[in-house]
């Protein structure tokens, strides 16, 4: 059994493609437990306690169960519309965005944007940002000009898992820190 790959395939199910597995989700991202187990069980060995341990040791808080833990849903990065409830929130003064080094020329002239997201994701340390971009190749850091883009009418919301998210932030709010 490796917990790992079977997370991402949650990951999968529950963000980008439910119907891997026959399931739906409702209007808030939320997938029925039972539901789930039983496709992922399909394909491999899945049952709630290996559920529970995905959930329980997630290091970047992916998952959330409903309060009686009859539904799961992922926190965020989702690319097909729901709606998870995420409350707005003033965000710090600036922020960080974590990139590889193949995406500046588009970033440099288009901003960030969501791409096949709902929202662009936003860390609030470098040390976070520069992980999340050494996925990506050579990392490339941003610093986002955030209380900028909120005094000019721009929405930000934070994610349980401590992850900001915005719609796009355009260039004239973004820093590119040189390494």
């Amino acid at each position: 059994m490796n917990l790992t790959s079977t997370s991402k395939f949650v990951s999968l199910i529950l963000r980008h493609k439910p119907e891997t597995i026959g399931i739906q989700l409702d209007e808030h991202g939320w997938a029925n437990v039972d539901g789930l187990i039983a496709g992922i069980s399909k394909t491999r060995e899945f049952n709630r306690e290996m559920l529970e341990e995905i959930v329980w040791t997630d290091n970047k808080q992916r998952f959330t169960f409903n309060e009686d833990k009859t539904k799961i849903r992922a926190n965020q990065g989702h690319s097909i519309l729901v709606d998870v409830e995420l409350p707005a929130a003033i965000p710090p003064e600036t922020l960080w965005h974590g990139t590889g080094e193949k995406y500046v020329a588009s970033i440099d002239q288009q901003g960030l944007i969501p791409k096949g997201r709902l929202y662009v994701h936003l860390s609030s340390d470098a040390a976070t940002a520069t992980k999340v971009g050494s996925r990506h190749g050579k990392p490339v850091l941003y610093i986002v000009k955030t209380k900028e883009m909120y005094d000019d009418g721009y929405s930000f919301f934070l994610s349980k898992n401590g992850v900001w998210l915005t719609k796009e932030v355009p260039v004239k709010y973004l820093i590119k820190e040189e390494q």
